[in-house]
């Protein structure tokens, strides 16, 4: 069964039709800048587009990066703070003209990574961090999603956790990446410290370099492994989150 799944990201917005059975895409995924600034409408609009590539037809996924509840979007860090309290299910459907279903980016991530890939078969409490523009949280338990828990904004040295050590925060500071490592320690300690989670499992596009900082990590007793999907996983979870909807419906 295919659905299509969109990943709006800080930077890039990026879609594909995914095969729901095998847990990966169907086509290779067509991607477009995220508009600057990234308003309601020119998110819209590139959504359209990169659904409009492939000429789809009929429900469509899609990850926002901040907190969505039913299908309202209600934060906006990364992004133009025109869609706090933006009826965001409303705005895309219309604009597509197919039916919608969106959810926070790194949940919808989080669910493929627990159905498909590194989570799969873990019935402990288990943490997905995305690292890109922020650092996008989810959290199960039980197998059981605890949607939009955002601790990426969690206060670390002063600041937000993500303005410290999210992968924008290493390019912005040319950090090297033994330096980066650091960073992302002591976020993994803090949040070790809050949830004691028995796996992380890191996602987001330096996923594909986890050999490059991950083995510098030390100290975390919670095993650390990169998502399988890599930078996939948000939109397998959007089509994920669209196939749900539509069983409800």
């Amino acid at each position: 069964m295919e659905i299509f799944g969109v990943d709006i990201g800080g930077s890039g917005i990026k879609g594909a039709p995914v095969d729901l059975d095998r847990g990966d895409l169907a086509q290779e995924r067509h991607k477009v800048l995220t508009p600057q600034p990234a308003t309601p409408k020119g998110v819209a609009d590139c959504v359209a587009e990169v659904v409009g590539h492939f000429d789809w037809s009929g429900p469509v996924g899609v990850t926002f990066p901040g907190v969505v509840t039913d299908g309202v979007t209600r934060t906006a860090a990364n992004v133009d703070k025109g869609w706090i309290d933006t009826d965001a299910r409303a705005l895309l459907g219309e604009r597509i003209g197919q039916p919608v279903t969106i959810l926070n980016d790194a949940d919808a991530a989080g669910v493929a990574e627990m159905t498909f890939g590194a989570g799969k078969g873990r019935t402990g409490t288990v943490i997905l961090l995305t690292f890109g523009t922020g650092i996008g949280s989810a959290v199960f338990t039980g197998g059981e999603l605890v949607p939009n828990t955002e601790l990426g904004h969690l206060e670390l040295h002063g600041h937000e956790a993500e303005k410290h050590a999210s992968t924008k925060a290493k390019d912005d500071g040319d950090l090297s990446w033994q330096h980066w490592a650091h960073r992302v320690q002591k976020y993994l300690l803090h949040v070790e410290m809050l949830f004691s989670p028995e796996l992380f499992i890191i996602g987001g596009g330096v996923s594909r370099k986890a050999d490059k900082f991950l083995p510098l990590i030390e100290k975390v007793r919670a095993e650390i492994v990169p998502a399988q999907l890599q930078n996939n996983a948000g939109i397998v979870g959007a089509a994920m989150a669209a196939r749900a909807a539509q069983s409800k419906g």
